[in-house]
Protein backbone atom coordinates (compact mmCIF):
# COMPACT_ATOMS: atom_id res chain seq x y z
CA UNK A 1 0.00 0.00 0.00
CA UNK A 2 1.48 3.61 -0.98
CA UNK A 3 1.04 6.41 1.38
CA UNK A 4 1.37 10.08 1.88
CA UNK A 5 2.07 10.62 5.75
CA UNK A 6 2.06 14.39 6.87
CA UNK A 7 2.82 14.81 10.51
CA UNK A 8 2.77 18.32 12.60
CA UNK A 9 3.51 19.26 16.15
CA UNK A 10 0.52 20.99 17.79
CA UNK A 11 0.74 24.38 19.50
CA UNK A 12 -2.19 24.07 21.30
CA UNK A 13 -4.29 20.45 21.19
CA UNK A 14 -7.48 21.36 23.32
CA UNK A 15 -7.64 24.28 20.59
CA UNK A 16 -6.95 21.58 17.87
CA UNK A 17 -9.39 19.16 19.32
CA UNK A 18 -12.10 22.01 19.22
CA UNK A 19 -11.95 22.90 15.68
CA UNK A 20 -12.72 19.24 14.72
CA UNK A 21 -15.68 18.74 16.95
CA UNK A 22 -16.94 22.41 15.57
CA UNK A 23 -17.55 20.21 12.38
CA UNK A 24 -18.92 17.15 14.34
CA UNK A 25 -15.45 14.95 13.80
CA UNK A 26 -14.36 13.65 16.97
CA UNK A 27 -11.41 11.15 17.35
CA UNK A 28 -12.17 7.51 18.55
CA UNK A 29 -10.85 5.91 22.40
CA UNK A 30 -7.57 6.71 23.07
CA UNK A 31 -5.55 3.21 22.69
CA UNK A 32 -1.64 2.26 23.37
CA UNK A 33 0.71 1.56 21.36
CA UNK A 34 4.08 -0.09 22.22
CA UNK A 35 6.78 -0.40 18.41
CA UNK A 36 9.81 -1.72 18.19
CA UNK A 37 12.01 -0.51 15.07
CA UNK A 38 14.30 -2.68 13.61
CA UNK A 39 16.48 -1.42 10.30
CA UNK A 40 19.07 -2.85 8.41
CA UNK A 41 23.19 -3.01 9.74
CA UNK A 42 23.67 -0.65 7.26
CA UNK A 43 20.59 1.72 7.57
CA UNK A 44 21.55 5.33 6.88
CA UNK A 45 19.36 8.38 8.14
CA UNK A 46 16.57 10.36 5.09
CA UNK A 47 17.31 6.61 2.76
CA UNK A 48 15.18 4.58 1.23
CA UNK A 49 16.47 1.36 3.32
CA UNK A 50 13.14 -0.74 4.61
CA UNK A 51 12.49 -0.70 8.27
CA UNK A 52 10.66 -3.42 10.22
CA UNK A 53 8.15 -2.07 13.47
CA UNK A 54 6.88 -4.93 15.59
CA UNK A 55 4.03 -3.61 17.21
CA UNK A 56 1.76 -4.06 20.11
CA UNK A 57 -1.68 -2.39 20.48
CA UNK A 58 -4.17 -2.43 23.17
CA UNK A 59 -7.41 -0.53 22.24
CA UNK A 60 -9.46 -2.14 25.68
CA UNK A 61 -7.86 -3.65 28.90
CA UNK A 62 -10.64 -6.26 28.40
CA UNK A 63 -9.87 -7.37 25.20
CA UNK A 64 -6.42 -9.06 24.19
CA UNK A 65 -3.19 -6.81 23.01
CA UNK A 66 -2.79 -7.18 18.68
CA UNK A 67 0.30 -7.81 17.06
CA UNK A 68 1.50 -6.58 13.97
CA UNK A 69 5.01 -6.70 11.89
CA UNK A 70 5.12 -3.87 9.38
CA UNK A 71 7.19 -3.04 6.71
CA UNK A 72 7.84 0.45 6.03
CA UNK A 73 10.01 2.13 3.30
CA UNK A 74 10.14 5.50 2.34
CA UNK A 75 10.71 6.74 -0.98
CA UNK A 76 12.88 9.87 -0.42
CA UNK A 77 12.47 11.26 -4.19
CA UNK A 78 9.21 11.02 -4.30
CA UNK A 79 7.45 11.43 -0.33
CA UNK A 80 5.86 7.96 -0.37
CA UNK A 81 5.98 5.69 2.35
CA UNK A 82 5.48 2.08 0.72
CA UNK A 83 3.28 -0.09 4.17
CA UNK A 84 2.73 -4.01 4.40
CA UNK A 85 1.48 -5.12 7.97
CA UNK A 86 0.93 -8.44 8.59
CA UNK A 87 -0.69 -9.65 12.08
CA UNK A 88 1.74 -11.75 13.88
CA UNK A 89 0.51 -14.61 16.31
CA UNK A 90 4.25 -14.86 18.49
CA UNK A 91 5.73 -11.54 19.42
CA UNK A 92 9.11 -13.81 20.23
CA UNK A 93 9.69 -15.28 17.43
CA UNK A 94 8.75 -12.66 14.92
CA UNK A 95 11.84 -10.44 16.68
CA UNK A 96 13.85 -13.52 16.41
CA UNK A 97 13.37 -13.79 12.58
CA UNK A 98 13.99 -10.17 12.09
CA UNK A 99 17.02 -10.82 13.95
CA UNK A 100 18.33 -13.60 12.26
CA UNK A 101 17.77 -11.46 9.18
CA UNK A 102 20.29 -8.92 9.80
CA UNK A 103 18.21 -6.40 10.99
CA UNK A 104 19.00 -4.56 14.54
CA UNK A 105 17.01 -2.91 17.24
CA UNK A 106 16.88 1.17 16.14
CA UNK A 107 14.28 1.97 18.91
CA UNK A 108 11.13 1.15 20.78
CA UNK A 109 8.49 4.50 21.19
CA UNK A 110 5.49 4.03 23.25
CA UNK A 111 2.58 6.17 22.22
CA UNK A 112 -1.28 6.97 23.18
CA UNK A 113 -3.30 7.34 20.02
CA UNK A 114 -6.88 8.81 19.15
CA UNK A 115 -7.48 8.40 15.12
CA UNK A 116 -10.01 10.08 13.19
CA UNK A 117 -11.37 8.78 9.66
CA UNK A 118 -11.66 11.55 7.20
CA UNK A 119 -12.13 10.04 4.55
CA UNK A 120 -11.94 6.80 2.44
CA UNK A 121 -8.19 6.09 2.49
CA UNK A 122 -7.36 8.84 4.42
CA UNK A 123 -7.12 8.68 8.55
CA UNK A 124 -5.75 11.69 10.82
CA UNK A 125 -4.25 10.49 14.41
CA UNK A 126 -3.33 12.17 17.39
CA UNK A 127 -0.88 11.20 19.46
CA UNK A 128 1.10 11.29 22.54
CA UNK A 129 4.81 9.61 22.20
CA UNK A 130 6.70 8.51 25.57
CA UNK A 131 9.74 10.75 25.85
CA UNK A 132 8.71 13.47 23.41
CA UNK A 133 7.03 16.62 24.63
CA UNK A 134 3.46 17.84 23.06
CA UNK A 135 1.24 15.78 20.98
CA UNK A 136 1.42 15.45 17.38
CA UNK A 137 -1.20 15.36 14.66
CA UNK A 138 -0.50 12.75 11.52
CA UNK A 139 -2.34 12.77 8.68
CA UNK A 140 -1.97 9.33 6.18
CA UNK A 141 -3.61 9.31 2.94
CA UNK A 142 -3.62 5.95 0.78
CA UNK A 143 -2.65 6.89 -2.63
CA UNK A 144 -4.89 5.57 -5.80
CA UNK A 145 -3.27 4.57 -8.90
CA UNK A 146 -4.09 8.12 -10.56
CA UNK A 147 -3.32 10.22 -7.23
CA UNK A 148 -0.44 12.95 -7.84
CA UNK A 149 2.00 12.32 -4.44
CA UNK A 150 2.07 16.48 -4.54
CA UNK A 151 -2.01 16.82 -5.00
CA UNK A 152 -2.51 14.91 -1.89
CA UNK A 153 0.61 16.01 0.39
CA UNK A 154 -1.21 19.58 -0.89
CA UNK A 155 -4.53 18.26 0.22
CA UNK A 156 -3.32 17.23 3.62
CA UNK A 157 -1.14 20.66 4.20
CA UNK A 158 -4.44 22.03 3.20
CA UNK A 159 -6.23 19.99 5.92
CA UNK A 160 -3.94 21.16 8.69
CA UNK A 161 -3.98 24.86 7.96
CA UNK A 162 -7.78 24.48 7.96
CA UNK A 163 -7.33 23.02 11.60
CA UNK A 164 -4.75 26.34 12.58
CA UNK A 165 -1.44 24.89 12.04
CA UNK A 166 1.06 26.28 10.10
CA UNK A 167 3.53 25.03 8.08
CA UNK A 168 6.22 25.65 10.51
CA UNK A 169 4.95 22.85 12.80
CA UNK A 170 5.75 19.71 9.68
CA UNK A 171 7.64 17.44 11.13
CA UNK A 172 10.01 15.11 9.16
CA UNK A 173 11.31 13.17 11.31
CA UNK A 174 9.74 9.78 12.58
CA UNK A 175 8.86 9.52 16.56
CA UNK A 176 11.85 7.06 16.98
CA UNK A 177 14.63 9.60 15.62
CA UNK A 178 13.21 12.29 17.50
CA UNK A 179 13.36 10.20 20.87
Amino acid sequence: MKKVIVKCKLKNRDEFEKKLTEIDMDFSPMFWRHERIYVPRNYQKKSSFPRLVLRTEMKAVDRPAKYELELRRHIEDSGVDIIDTTIIRDYSEAANIILQLGFEAQNEVSSRRQELVLGKGTKLFLDKVDGVAGYYAKIEAELGEKDKVEEVKNEILSTFAQFGQDPSTIIEDTYSEQL
